[in-house]
């Protein structure tokens, strides 16, 4: 049994059990999924200071998961946040959703398009798409100004706003993927496959069928780099629990 921990970085409890049934419905038998969200943090991340914010409770539920036997972790927030920082604390495999999403969009089609919640938000995702080396088969980013809570318990007007966002996503990119910009859609991936003119790539199950297949193969982050274990300091004031061991003491 392979145990893979799905970290919301957001604090809404609903979102992170919507998004732990998602990844549930698409693991293999032989997965064991454990959706999770931080004791600290913003109820959701809608902003650089968000996001910033949120990386502190992202690490510490990456570092009770590899205590706790956790083989593997998922970053469910679309900007990816604390990913680099999560490789260098865990031994096994760390995948952020907009990572995974945005990698399998290139293998069902030559270009994709996101549809995010807020426009500020598009920014962050062009940054990553070149991060990640799909400028040119990113062609566009469009926002349905859906705030994120909106996505917890959706009504019908908010399933319909984002359905035409995707619609005219395909109809002016002439995309072949549409990629969801928000863990908070992963629930609605499947009522939008087939509705809107393109395949639809939901982060969440991406990632966790990533993680799965460098499992299978065994294949973990590099640790002799970038991504070795953090050197060991002492931090203050709150963050002082995150010191890493072998801190020297004056």
């Amino acid at each position: 049994m392979k145990r893979v921990r799905v970290i919301n970085p957001n604090t809404s409890l609903a979102m992170t059990e919507s998004i732990g049934r998602r990844a549930r419905a698409v693991a293999a038998p032989s997965t064991e999924i454990t959706a999770v969200s931080p004791a600290m943090g913003p109820e959701s991340i809608e902003s650089h200071y968000d996001e910033a914010l949120a990386v502190p409770g992202v690490l510490a539920e990456v570092a009770a998961g590899e205590s706790g036997g956790a083989h593997g972790h998922v970053i469910a927030c679309f900007g990816d946040p604390g990913l680099d920082a999560a490789r260098e604390v865990a031994v096994g495999p760390v995948v952020g959703i907009a990572e995974a999403a945005m990698h399998l969009a290139t293998l069902v089609g030559r270009g994709f398009s996101v549809v995010t919640t807020l426009s500020r938000t598009a920014g962050r995702t062009w940054d990553l798409a070149r991060r990640y080396g799909f400028e040119r088969a990113c062609l566009g980013v469009h926002a349905c100004e859906i705030p994120v809570l909106d996505l917890d318990d959706p009504s019908p007007e908010t399933v319909r706003t984002l359905t035409e966002a995707c619609r005219e996503a395909v109809a002016r990119d002439r995309c072949d993927a549409v990629v969801l910009g928000c863990a908070g859609m992963a629930p609605l991936a499947p009522g939008l496959a087939g509705s809107v003119g393109a395949r639809v790539v939901d982060g969440v199950t991406a990632a966790v069928k990533l993680v799965e297949s460098l499992l299978a193969l065994d294949l973990r982050t590099a640790k002799g780099g970038e991504y070795a274990a953090p050197p060991p300091k002492r931090y203050a004031g709150p963050l002082s629990s995150f010191g890493r061991r072998g801190a020297t003491t004056p």
